[in-house]
């Protein structure tokens, strides 16, 4: 369940921050939201999938991490990642 590569440099573009940046955290959360929905839909139609459910609850996790620290760090690039990607804030 990886990205397509056209998927992946297309997100990377939309977030990036400099030229050659692939990984601040606002791309990282972005590629991570993308994942994460992706397998939320693989998950909806194949209930008992436990290792994909597995590795959704990791990357919801890490998400969630990458989240705090960029609240800690700058909350204004936090702001504007979370309104961007239409995600709760708390």
């Amino acid at each position: 369940m990886t990205l397509a590569k056209e998927v992946k440099q297309g997100i990377i573009s939309d977030y990036k921050r400099q030229d050659n940046d692939t990984g601040s955290p606002e791309v990282q959360i972005a590629l991570l939201t993308k994942r994460i929905t992706q397998l939320t839909e693989h998950l909806r139609s194949h209930k008992h999938d436990e290792s994909s459910r597995r590795g959704l609850l990791k990357m919801v996790g890490q998400r969630r991490s990458l989240l705090a620290y960029l609240r800690r760090k700058d909350y204004q690039r936090f702001i504007a990642i979370t309104d961007k990607l239409n995600m709760r804030r708390k």
